[in-house]
């Protein structure tokens, strides 16, 4: 398992759960998240894989869905950082 962490500054507070149902809707993407510290308004996104996901298919999902609600019609913020990581440990 792999995960995806995205750090955001500000974290954008616009309706983006399409971004993570677009995420979810290829097979092995077991779940994502849109976390926002309240005092300061910066925020992550995680999402968790399978180890035969390729971000680039879930990245592609997510633009394919931007496109067809015509999210990309004006400029957005885009993530400060992205890493991914490997799960060792969960519980």
């Amino acid at each position: 398992m792999f995960a995806r962490v995205a750090v955001w500054s500000p974290m954008p507070q616009d309706d983006r759960q399409w971004v993570i149902d677009a995420a979810k809707s290829v097979p092995g993407v077991l779940d994502a998240y849109h976390l926002v510290d309240p005092e300061t308004g910066n925020g992550l996104s995680v999402a968790f894989f399978e180890d035969d996901v390729h971000v680039s298919a879930v990245k592609a999902a997510v633009s394919a869905k931007g496109q067809e609600i015509g999210w990309h019609d004006e400029p957005r913020p885009t993530p400060e950082s992205e890493t991914i990581y490997r799960v060792i440990r969960h519980g």
